[in-house]
């Protein structure tokens, strides 16, 4: 039988077609345009899983409502640090876009960002409390200055009236706002982005296509052998660079690129489920993002939020999500996607950090067993005058947390985004959930820092870069000027309130 495997090269493979790939492929195409580079999908349309709006959060996580960013110490006092890097991660974000917007790259903006104003939503005395502490902690830094603060009845009334319908103005309740919070729908972007970035000269996508093994070849560079999905066809790509960003994929294909450096990793996926509501009148009487406390042994996924979004055109009202247990890494994967995963090299960090996160494990277990009644409940603290009629469960996103291997602990559970690059930096791999996507931008540049190093230090890729993104290079939490012009412009080319 003759050999009929399809043979292709290329200087960059990406993939997974999400924010993370879309991102990086049209920051390299822009830095050099001469690039080639091949994209491969496993479903048959891009940002079908993390990136697609009934998927993520979709917040445009820049910290100014998300309390987890925001812990309380033991000693009762709040660290910015987190907060403030996620909220310049964010900037980073929103002039990248806004270049793609005033380069025509990408159409109009409406069509995926959009302003919503940013709430935190706390009651009880603790809790108000608290949130006064981290107003503070955030409102000092330029970055939060326009962050406001109220334990106002009749405020937080004017800020969010359906929250707070049905209580008693002695409840004792705060909230903080910022007017200048996006809402993104990252699965419009995704879309757009690489709509543009495929009609490019050296850039071929393709879709229902499957990597099935990835090995380093002598001379560093990559082979990946690839199936069509659709006619069984197989192919071998060879490429100098190598980027998985296939959300809950990504961490089987780094156990199959078989390199040190992904050694001792692990996952622990997590489900999704959102509560929907199918009253227009009830939509139309919220247009905040309001976020609350996450319950105890939460993942940050899951953190409550009452959520106005757009979502394919039209205005819609959220509240979750809902937590769950499921072995997949995929919401389109396979039920043995977690028992395949444990090897080993990570089955000790994966029992080490089980039985750290008995908590979470307990959490879990409780948000599987909930009934619908008891998702309303949940609800009615957030929607007091809430009727189950409604309101509809909607399948959300499955994400997948990082265990790495600590000399310490033998293994820890981690709730970020850990970029995983080889020595040689021909093969960099994302794994992890929030903040994700708000941050792609700043993820991706430090990414070529690490694969690109000699590229990025030249005065050709410096120059561009700093078009596309003006502040590059610079921080923006100590340069409120620079700051104040940036958001300036990016709200004006967006389309946002400023």
């Amino acid at each position: 039988m003759p050999d009929t495997t399809i043979r292709s090269n290329s200087d960059v493979v990406l993939i997974g077609a999400g924010i993370m790939s879309a991102t990086l492929g049209l920051i390299l195409k822009e830095l050099q345009p001469d690039i080639k580079i091949e994209i491969y999908e496993r479903l048959d349309i891009a940002a079908a899983e993390s990136s697609d709006a009934w998927n993520n959060a979709g917040t445009g996580h820049s910290a100014f409502c998300e309390l987890n960013y925001t812990p309380e110490s033991e000693d009762g006092s709040i660290s910015p640090k987190k907060a403030i890097s996620i909220a310049e991660s964010f900037e980073v974000s929103r002039q990248f876009w806004a270049y793609l917007v005033q380069q025509k790259k990408v159409p109009s903006p409406e069509n995926f960002i959009k302003s919503v104003p940013h709430m935190s939503f706390v009651w009880g005395e603790k809790n108000v409390e608290y949130l006064k502490k981290r107003y503070e902690a955030l409102h000092a830094n330029p970055l939060f200055k326009e962050m406001l603060f109220s334990t106002d009845f009749s405020k937080l009334k004017e800020w969010m009236p359906l929250v707070m319908e049905g209580r008693k103005d002695s409840d004792k309740v705060a909230a903080t706002s910022m007017e200048i919070g996006t809402d993104v729908n990252f699965g419009e972007l995704t879309r757009s982005m690489f709509n543009y970035l495929t009609k490019q000269e050296g850039v071929t996508m393709h879709f229902h296509h499957e990597v099935q093994k990835l090995k380093q070849r002598e001379d560093k560079s990559w082979r990946i052998k690839i199936t069509d999905l659709t006619t069984g066809q197989k192919r071998k790509a060879y490429t100098k660079f190598v980027f998985i960003g296939a959300g809950g994929g990504s961490l089987p294909l780094l156990e199959k690129a078989d390199v040190p450096e992904g050694k001792g990793f692990g996952g622990f996926p997590v489900s999704g489920q959102w509560l929907k509501c199918t009253n227009p009148e009830v939509i139309a009487k919220h247009q905040a993002k309001v976020y609350g406390k996450a319950s105890v042994g939460a993942p940050p996924m899951s953190v409550p939020h009452i959520d106005s979004r757009m979502i394919n055109g039209e205005k819609a009202l959220l509240f979750g999500p809902f937590a769950g247990f499921s072995t997949r890494f995929l919401k389109n994967g396979s039920y043995s996607d977690l028992p395949l995963s444990i090897k080993p090299d990570n089955i000790i960090p994966m029992i080490a950090a089980g039985i750290k996160n008995i908590p979470l494990t307990k959490y879990l277990i409780e948000q599987v067993r909930q009934s619908p009644k008891d998702r309303i409940n949940a609800l009615r603290e957030y929607v007091p005058n809430a009727r189950s009629k409604d309101w509809k469960l909607e399948r959300a996103g499955q994400r997948v947390q990082v265990i790495k291997k600590d000399e310490k602990e033998g293994g820890i559970l981690e709730f970020g985004t850990e970029v995983i690059t080889t020595a040689d930096g021909s093969l960099s791999v994302l794994l992890g959930a929030s903040p994700g996507a708000s941050t792609a931008v700043s993820i991706m540049i430090d990414l070529m820092g690490r694969c690109f190093k000699d590229e990025i230090e030249t005065p050709e890729w410096k120059e561009k870069l700093k078009i596309m993104i003006p502040s590059y290079g610079q921080t923006l939490n100590t340069n409120p000027d620079l700051l104040e012009k940036i958001r300036k412009d990016t709200a004006e080319i967006l389309k946002l309130n400023n």
